[in-house]
């Protein structure tokens, strides 16, 4: 399959889902020219924001090839990921990522995510949602037990 025919399946997978309740977001995960993954966006239908059809096709990519890293991989999002699933998509190592529709086209159908772009660009002292720092004394620390696993 050539990329234009990955594209146009994550853009299918995109209006499928919209029978479901869901918004138009399609992810297609390819390794060596092979679909490894393809998922839609489910959050309005299994009531999980975070039910991203990216986050959706990395965690399948991840299952299936049975690793975290998706080095060698192509991401072929109908719609431009949001900060949340850009995120994942640098966790995950992906190398290149195809994208139909920029953010400022989903802007145009009330589809877009720039506020939470916005946040995650200032001082975390600055966001709408303050981060309010919290150590209990008597806790073990989770990264000196991960160091010393």
């Amino acid at each position: 399959m050539s990329k234009e025919q990955f594209m146009d399946r994550a853009i299918e997978v995109a209006c499928e889902t919209i029978q479901r309740g869901n918004t138009p977001f399609g992810a297609v995960i390819v390794k060596d020219g092979e679909i490894i993954s393809e998922e839609a966006n489910e959050a309005t239908s299994d009531n999980d924001p975070t039910a991203h059809a990216e986050l959706l096709a990395i965690r399948t990519a991840g299952k299936k090839l049975g690793s975290e890293s998706l080095a060698g991989c192509e991401l072929y999002a109908s719609g431009e990921p949001c900060p949340m699933c850009l995120g994942a998509i640098y966790n995950a190592g992906i190398e290149d990522v195809y994208v139909a529709y920029a953010t400022e086209e989903a802007a145009e159908y009330g589809l877009a995510s720039r506020y939470v772009y916005e946040q995650v660009a200032k001082p975390s002292a600055k966001r709408d949602i303050p981060f309010i720092p919290l150590k209990p004394e008597q806790s073990r620390h989770p990264y000196e037990v991960w160091k010393n696993s």
